[in-house]
């Protein structure tokens, strides 16, 4: 996604004095940013299958947890690319304009095309589904304020927000009836009715701002000397996985249960809402291996880059892509298509015997991403011919 920060932070000025001018786009954060994109097109793939998230086999487990690793990157790339779009000049009045305006496209976005795209049935627009886009786009809305703060102040929200989620879980749990869908928005989620409509909020606002935020001020760090740059990353990174692992290991050997091996028990991390351990699991290994992304070569690299150079417009493709390639699959496994089974997508429920295996899953999946890319490679080329306007949205 695109991003900026022209914040006037002192620290980031005398900084960037010193700091070599950044290329057009850093490769490394679309590399990033294109596997996670790749790798969320199996979890939506995953929806249609039938098959479940996560289970006893390790087939099916790991399935759903190398998806786990979609959301955290694309929310903290965000920020990052905020950060860097208003390096290219903006002011922190239009980069405040520019994230308002975008993150409240991205709610609408989610509201209508997204939500028409997970069903094929209008009928769907009258049940809202907050996701990943809707969650995406209030903390843009957020961000549109922060921003006007000092990188290193939101660099402390960021991280004071993910580590002390739990408070809001407190304060949630402590409203009265009356508002107790304001704590379902902003950290809890589940269903809620407003003016007649039942919402379903499968993200809410906390911890995701504070992933944006840190993301946001992890740009500082790409300001830094290729040498410096790389060392900073590693620190991060290797911190962060470590610090998953030494937590989640005790936590296991403590409280852990025979019903499910210990290594699904450590990697098995709460995403709703995204837990502490979740995002260090999630951000601390991409972190640590974002030096070698920028030593990456070849096809896969490339073909990466693209897909990373237009998050959203792959995004928008990807779901109704994989719907109707979903549909044909069912057809010609049952010879119907079965379409009543998706009126609620993302929510679906098949019974065991019917679901796909793992081989059909896949060999969707294949087919989808490599649909996609020449549609994705277009329009990254599109917009690389340095055209501003609307595309700077999608």
């Amino acid at each position: 996604m695109t991003a900026t920060s022209g914040v006037d932070f002192p620290a980031a000025r005398r900084e960037a004095a010193t700091a070599p001018v950044l290329p057009a786009r850093l490769t490394s954060l679309d590399l990033w940013r294109g596997a996670v994109m790749v790798l969320m097109a199996i979890d939506h793939v995953r929806v249609y299958s039938g098959v479940p998230a996560g289970g006893p086999t390790a087939g099916v487990f790991f399935t759903r947890w190398v998806t786990h690793f979609c959301a955290p990157g694309f929310v903290f790339l965000a920020g990052t690319a905020a950060f860097l779009y208003g390096r290219k000049g903006a002011d922190r009045r239009e980069l405040s304009r520019y994230l308002l305006t975008r993150g409240l496209l991205l709610v609408a976005l989610e509201l209508t095309v997204v939500r028409v795209s997970w069903t094929f049935t209008p009928a769907s627009l009258a049940a809202p589904l907050a996701g990943v886009i809707w969650m995406l786009g209030w903390c843009m809305v957020l961000m549109s304020l922060l921003v006007r703060l000092p990188i290193k102040a939101i660099a402390i929200f960021g991280l004071a927000t993910i580590l002390a989620q739990d408070v809001f879980g407190l304060l949630a749990g402590a409203l009265p009836a009356g508002l107790a869908w304001v704590g379902q928005f902003v950290y809890t989620g589940g269903e809620v009715a407003v003016g007649g409509v039942t919402v379903s909020i499968l993200y809410s606002i906390v911890p995701w701002i504070g992933v944006m935020a840190a993301g946001y001020a992890f740009g500082v760090i790409l300001l830094r000397e290729p040498e410096a740059r790389r060392r900073a990353c590693l620190r991060i990174g290797l911190a962060s996985t470590i610090a998953f692992l030494v937590v989640a290991v005790a936590v296991v050997a403590f409280t852990g249960n025979s019903a499910m091996p210990a290594l699904f028990q450590v990697l098995n991390q709460r995403k709703y809402p995204a837990s502490q351990l979740y995002l260090l699991m999630t951000l601390g290994p991409p972190i640590a291996l974002l030096p070698l992304a920028e030593k990456a070569r070849g096809w896969l690299a490339r073909v990466l880059e693209d897909f990373g150079r237009v998050p959203m417009f792959y995004y928008l493709l990807h779901i109704p892509l994989i719907h109707a390639l979903a549909l044909i699959a069912w057809t010609l496994r049952d010879g119907q298509a079965h379409s009543e089974w998706f009126v609620t997508a993302p929510y679906v429920s098949i019974e065991a015997a019917a679901r796909w295996g793992l081989p059909l899953l896949y060999f969707v999946f294949v087919i989808a991403v490599v649909m996609l890319y020449l549609p994705c490679r277009w329009f990254a080329q599109v917009k690389s011919r340095g055209r501003q306007g609307w595309l700077r949205y999608i």
